[in-house]
């Protein structure tokens, strides 16, 4: 049985495994005796861990049945319940379960008559469960859902309704912005042989205002008991694929310069296309950035990547008219918005964040000095 096998694991995989959601009995290990390893926990990918209904732990897990090696017979070999039953070979306490989309209970299936011959009585056995593919029904199509996007629900529901949230819309100037921008791309591709983006430098402006804002910067622990400061910044930034959302983290980005910080983004976000970020890459961000400006997108408030205690939401930049020193101009406007944990952060600590991160991408020289 899976709880009886001695877990043998070192004290920074288990760590590594609790902050990424991995269960060590699912995982490997490539040390003495199957000792498992950081490394072992950081390249362990979750499409490759043993999958099985709940229905069939649950039968297995009364009856003592060791469901390892076992290749099920569901959408992506998937143990379900007719494979556990299949190990069974008392006949007798396989028909005592009743089968059925719900769960099971112990009792005697009612036999299900059907029309026979006079004198003779059918019984039609209980349908076993079926493989699922994905199947077109006239205009709409069912597909199960992908390992991705059920740890993307998990998580995204766990904050959307674990969190109090409140959220700060501003309005920021970008003409300073995209005028350095336009003066800083030939020097870094001199220097990098990367093209540095808008999003490069308003990552810049939070990387160097999160320092002076420690509960912006801070995380909650699941039982809302302790807020842990950090005094460095790792710095999440939402990257979207066909298949959901992802979130590599750039470690230390508070101690790096901005041509540091392109190169190691540009790496990261690279290799999250290509399919080919460790979990440890997407794990330990203190805050994160979602950027769909490049889709046009007027405005919007993301969900907040615990544990973190704030999320910026960078929507695109549009020319508007304004008010400036009693005239009206037009100016590229760019609208951000601040979604915080009110458990952690209030709205006055919010607004002095977003006070000096409009100060610092406004007036962009600031950050190099």
């Amino acid at each position: 049985m899976m709880e009886n096998r001695k877990l043998r694991a070192t004290p920074a995989a288990r760590s590594l495994a609790k902050r990424l959601g991995v269960d060590l009995f699912h995982v490997t290990g490539t040390g003495y005796k199957g000792r498992i390893h950081r490394d072992d926990i950081a390249g362990f990918n979750y499409e490759e861990k043993t999958h099985i209904s709940p229905l069939a732990q649950r039968i297995a897990d009364i009856h003592n049945i060791d469901l390892k090696g076992v290749k099920g017979t569901g959408y992506g070999n998937k143990i379900m319940k007719d494979d556990v039953l299949q190990l069974i070979d008392d006949q007798e306490i396989k028909s005592r379960f009743m089968l059925d989309d719900y769960g099971y209970q112990m009792a005697s299936p009612s036999p299900q008559v059907t029309k026979a011959a006079p004198g003779k009585q059918a019984v039609t056995p209980v349908k076993a469960e079926t493989v699922r593919e994905p199947a077109a029904e006239g205009d709409s199509e069912t597909v199960p859902m992908t390992q991705m996007r059920k740890i993307i629900a998990k998580r995204m529901s766990e904050s959307f309704f674990g969190a109090p949230t409140f959220i700060q819309t501003w309005e920021i100037d970008m003409t300073e912005m995209l005028a350095l921008r336009k003066r800083l791309i030939e020097p870094i591709m001199e220097k990098t042989g990367k093209k540095v983006t808008v999003t490069d430098l308003i990552s810049m402006a939070v990387i160097k205002t999160l320092p002076k804002h420690k509960y912006i910067n801070s995380s909650l622990n699941k039982d809302a008991t302790e807020i842990t400061f950090h005094n460095y910044v790792n710095l999440g930034m939402a990257v979207g694929l066909d298949e959901g959302l992802l979130v590599p983290v750039v470690k230390g980005a508070d101690k790096m310069s901005l041509s540091e910080f392109v190169v190691a983004m540009k790496d990261l976000t690279e290799r999250t296309f290509s399919k080919k970020l460790l979990p440890d890459e997407q794990a330990g961000s203190t805050f994160t950035i979602s950027n769909l400006g490049m889709y046009g997108v007027d405005e919007f408030t993301a969900i907040i990547n615990q544990p973190n205690s704030a999320i910026l939401s960078v929507s695109s930049t549009q020319q508007r008219a304004v008010p400036r020193d009693g005239e009206i101009v037009i100016r590229p406007i760019m609208k951000v918005s601040l979604t915080a944990d009110h458990r952690v952060i209030d709205g006055l600590t919010g607004a002095k964040f977003m006070t000096d991160l409009k100060a610092a991408m406004e007036n962009p020289l600031t950050l190099f000095i």
